[in-house]
């Protein structure tokens, strides 16, 4: 089952970007489709595969830093293609 997640990391510190910076290239090293844009990162593939690397990643950061909060959407299908129709 494929899935699409759609995340935004928000550390909450004055000096916030190293670790966004750190959690979306740990991401882009998966190997998995992980599409930026200006207010959140997406991730594409296997459902088990991509909730492991959220898993992993999120617990590095959050291990780096002293507080912060991670939104999630979850949508069951892959929909790195999806173009509006309108």
């Amino acid at each position: 089952m494929n899935i699409s997640v759609e995340l935004t990391l928000s550390p909450l510190q004055d000096d916030f970007e190293p670790p966004v910076i750190a959690f979306i290239k740990a991401l882009r090293a998966s190997g998995l489709k992980v599409v930026e844009n200006p207010l959140s990162t997406h991730v594409y593939g296997p459902f088990d595969e991509v909730m492991t690397l959220i898993q992993n990643e999120l617990k590095e950061v959050f291990e780096s830093i002293d507080h912060g909060l991670l939104h999630m959407k979850i949508v069951k299908s892959d929909r790195s293609d999806y173009e509006p129709h309108f």
